[in-house]
């Protein structure tokens, strides 16, 4: 990736990103504070713990939703260690809307009565699911956020995983977050030999241009993760040029999401841009010698 790309995409994000992405940018790429990034999560977090206010951009409304609650421990544990405090209120929130078995939907019931995307806003189905139960435990294992929730949807996991017989890209991805950071790990290395080929099954090693498309770069997002050894050197490679190819002439990449509204649309691009050059840089692809984020504690 050249340094006139990565201008283009500074560009794309400066015009179309929001403010909490526009921050996230200036700290992984322009050595930018965490601070900025950490007031703009602020803003999403409610009164119960959760995040909402659109944080996913999916779901419009206010109240604390799962999904949002995931991208909001996403993005702090790009900065450091998840503060105490902010993990607690994240595990009473969710102990509060988790299933009987631990496991949590990936909304709520209260997003039929608010501005969302229809495949939300008209479910009837609130059970629980592996890839977000997955994704928030084993984030929470990373940064030793212990909670009596936390334990039980590590069983719910665990039970999920045990008798996996198939499993789709979404899924796989909070798996395999699950078993990068679960304690255990004898029993999370046995776990992802056993569940090795149907987790790569599910990824297309041939890059597309459109329609939904996981890559082995989704999945495996830096050269140390539990899944990337499932990938050749060469499927790699031919991965991360086409994320070069992909982008477009005005800097950003493709949400590759569902269109249902422009400003949400526009929102998953900025996202999706910082994901696509956070991946090239930890494969070495990006040329300039931006600044490294400085993690905080």
């Amino acid at each position: 990736m050249t340094w006139d790309s990565y201008l283009a995409a500074d560009h794309f994000v400066m015009r179309s990103a929001r403010l909490v992405d526009r921050h996230r940018f200036a700290y992984h790429f322009q050595a930018g504070s965490d601070q900025p990034v950490r007031a703009a999560l602020a803003a999403h977090r409610n009164l119960d713990g959760g995040y909402g206010n659109a944080l996913d951009p999916d779901i419009r409304g206010h109240a604390s939703q799962p999904a949002a609650t995931e991208i909001a421990l996403r993005y702090l544990d790009e900065l450091g260690t998840i503060p105490e405090g902010i993990g607690q209120g994240v595990c009473r929130h969710l102990a509060s809307v988790s299933n009987d078995d631990g496991g949590l939907p990936v909304v709520l019931p209260n997003v039929r009565y608010t501005e969302a995307a229809p495949w939300y806003q008209k479910t009837d189905d609130f059970r629980s699911r592996l890839d977000i139960t997955a994704m928030i435990t084993g984030l929470l294992h990373k940064n030793k956020i212990t909670h009596p929730w936390r334990d039980r949807a590590t069983a719910y996991c665990w039970k999920h995983i045990d008798g996996l017989n198939w499993t789709d890209p979404h899924e796989a991805i909070g798996i395999c977050a699950f078993l990068q950071y679960v304690p255990d790990r004898a029993r999370a290395i046995s776990a992802m030999n056993h569940i090795a080929r149907m987790i790569r099954a599910v990824f297309d090693v041939h890059p597309r241009t459109t329609g939904h498309v996981h890559t082995p770069l989704d999945l495996a997002c830096h050269p140390d993760h539990i899944a990337r050894p499932l990938f050749s050197d060469t499927e790699i490679e031919r991965n991360l040029e086409a994320f070069e190819n992909q982008q477009r002439a005005d800097g950003g990449w493709d949400a590759c999401c569902d269109h249902w509204d422009t400003t949400a649309t526009r929102e998953c691009e900025g996202m999706r841009t910082i994901q696509r050059l956070r991946i090239l840089r930890t494969y070495s692809r990006v040329q300039p010698d931006l600044p490294r984020p400085r993690r905080a504690g």
